[in-house]
């Protein structure tokens, strides 16, 4: 689990091929790597990664087929910034929502626009994600825990505040950018129970009802 308060800007120095999986080196300086050991979990632009090998200044992990193709990690090349962060752990302060680094699906940034000091994006998401995202809850930017002003139709919007600019990969965002999302877990944990809970209840609708009531 992490929290979406990004904790380093990570840079790709290395992809490699091997076959429909990939292999990605990541250099960072700012992570606090002396914490991590093999087998912990990183979140690379919010999707989160394995660490399986470990260097002075930086860290390996293998992407899975599924993570290349429904996240923006397949389109990653050489050179491109990531946000990272470290799992949490229960001394971890929760400053932003509960993250499990499990993208959702990929939406795209639309329009940018100023708001005083800070950027609104404006942001379209697939249909089918609209329900778990509401106004004044909580998303998944990239792995970047931020607030939804307003939603409507298949677009939100979000505002960045000068240190997120400064301090995420967002502070180069363009229009046209594609841009890995997670909802809240806890609304989708919810759909889950209330299906659930629609599903063990009986239908009234049986074959002595309808005779009841005039249909044969």
């Amino acid at each position: 689990m992490f929290t979406g308060i990004i904790q380093a800007i990570g840079n790709v120095v290395q992809l490699e091929s091997l076959g429909n999986d990939a292999r990605i080196h990541i250099h960072t300086v700012d992570l606090g790597l002396q914490t991590v050991q093999l087998g912990d979990s990183i979140a690379v632009n919010g999707v989160c990664l394995t660490v399986i090998k470990l260097t002075t200044d930086g860290f390996y992990a293998d992407i899975s087929n599924e993570s290349l193709q429904k996240t923006t990690l397949g389109a990653l090349r050489v050179g491109n910034a990531v946000n990272l962060e470290k799992a949490l752990t229960l001394q971890t302060p929760l400053g932003g929502h509960l993250v499990s680094g499990h993208v959702d699906s990929v939406g795209t940034i639309y329009k940018l626009a100023t708001d005083g000091r800070s950027t609104r994006l404006h942001l379209h998401a697939p249909q089918a994600l609209l329900k778990y995202i509401a106004a004044k809850g909580s998303i998944c930017i990239d792995g970047i825990s931020l607030t939804v002003n307003t939603i409507q139709q298949n677009e939100f919007t979000v505002n960045l505040v000068p240190h997120t600019l400064k301090n995420t990969t967002l502070d180069q965002a363009i229009a046209g950018q594609r841009v890995n999302l997670e909802v809240d877990v806890i609304a989708r944990y919810l759909e889950r129970l209330l299906l659930a809970q629609t599903e063990s209840v009986p239908s009234k609708l049986t074959k002595n009802f309808l005779q009841q009531h005039g249909f044969s």
